[in-house]
């Protein structure tokens, strides 16, 4: 069958351009196999990477049709099929055609061959090793049990490929973040019982900017992945590592991801006037925290996007049910999701606020009332503020003469 080929080339610091090869090709020959007959047989310039042509080594990962996957893996018939399912209802072209392109987040060399020092260094930020105590040489070898063996068999199929990482939105935004492949093989040193370092690694991996918490969940990276490591699962795992420990750091990124299951139990949906002040704000603890949602709640109010009111959602009784029972049950396997989250007792969505604290660590210290109260009164004080501005025509930062 005749197939055009369109592949971005580039060069380092050069604009990209498209340049089309036609070939009379099988459909069961991969993209490597197009792209060798390329260079073979009509320009020799074009640049990729290759090597064993076997799913193994990764060293072929590009962008096909605008996803990122392993040249010697898929085929050109496979990918037709793929493109012809997406656009059915569009007018097929006379000769089909294939996009190539370089992987993403990652600087063009020349044509498909991208630099991936980066991808490496953030592979080495997470110490991917077994912990040097652990390598020591000792008396008899160290044995594992079959079932902690197989805690490693699925991060263990890690190609390093870098299809994830070019895949990866997170990285896109945010430099500082190490990367899917990076956090999965985190993981796999983590699940090990020969490791000696669990503490430490879970500090490192608990950065917000670099570590876990800078994952997006966008579940590109368990998408492309060719080998079905899942980093997003993995990420998970790491995740509920963190939120096991005895004493759980407190950060903004946990006191997000708790107060999200704490408020969904508790309203069926999230309740955005308390969400702001528990994460942001620590409950009113962090008093930057709080001055810094000013801005925010002042565009929000302005635009009539701030809500006065909170209505639960239909059905938040079989929401809690539902969070309750998967929380029960995770313990009851020693799950470590849920360790920090103590369940909600059943009550009815008309059960009226109680002025007495809760049980548990839903309200961060606070009782429903005082909760409620504080509430109140960070409303007012941000209506003073406002008022403050338009009367005095400067704003809060100014009239204290911090600026």
């Amino acid at each position: 069958m005749k197939v055009r080929f369109s592949i971005l080339r580039q060069t380092a610091n050069s604009p990209p351009w498209l340049q089309d090869y036609r070939l009379e090709i099988d459909p069961g020959a991969t993209i490597l196999d197009g792209l060798n007959r390329i260079k073979w047989e009509q320009d020799g310039t074009l640049g990729y990477r290759k090597n064993c042509r076997n799913t193994i080594c990764g060293s072929c990962s590009i962008k096909i049709n605008g996803r990122s996957a392993l040249a010697c893996k898929e085929t050109v018939g496979q990918e037709l099929a793929r493109l012809a399912a997406i656009a059915a209802s569009a007018p097929t072209a006379e000769i089909p055609a294939i996009a190539i392109a370089p992987m993403g987040n990652m600087p063009v060399i020349k044509d498909l061959v991208v630099d991936m020092q980066g991808f490496w260094q953030n592979l080495q930020a997470v110490d991917p090793y077994v912990s040097t105590a652990a390598r020591s040489i000792p008396e008899r070898e160290f044995l594992q049990s079959p079932s902690d063996r197989a805690k490693l068999d699925q991060t263990g199929n890690c190609i390093l490929c870098g299809a994830c990482y070019s895949e990866c939105n997170a990285r896109e935004v945010n430099p500082e973040f190490v990367g899917p492949h990076a956090l999965a093989k985190a993981y796999r040193t983590l699940a090990d019982s020969r490791d000696q370092a669990s503490q430490t690694r879970l500090e490192k991996y608990n950065q917000p900017d670099s570590g876990v918490w800078a994952c997006t969940r966008c579940f590109n990276c368990n998408a492309v992945c060719p080998m079905d490591v899942a980093p997003l699962d993995q990420i998970s795992n790491i995740k509920a590592a963190i939120l096991d420990q005895q004493t759980v750091p407190d950060s903004r990124s946990v006191r997000h991801r708790q107060a999200m299951v704490e408020l969904v139990k508790q309203g069926g949906w999230i309740d955005e006037r308390k969400f702001g002040l528990r994460v942001v704000g620590n409950n009113f603890r962090d008093l930057s925290g709080l001055l810094s949602l000013l801005p925010l709640g002042w565009r929000m109010l302005s635009r009539g996007k701030l809500p006065l009111e909170f209505e639960a959602s239909t059905g938040t009784a079989q929401v809690r049910s539902l969070i309750t029972a998967v929380q029960a049950l995770e313990s009851a396997k020693g799950s470590p999701e849920t360790s920090t989250t103590t369940p909600m007792p059943q009550e009815s969505e008309s059960e009226p606020i109680s002025k007495t604290a809760p049980s548990g660590p839903e309200s961060f210290g606070w009782t429903a009332y005082a909760e409620l109260l504080n509430g109140r009164f960070a409303m007012i004080g941000l209506v003073a503020l406002l008022l403050l501005e338009l009367f005095t025509n400067q704003d809060f930062f100014t009239w204290l003469g911090l600026r």
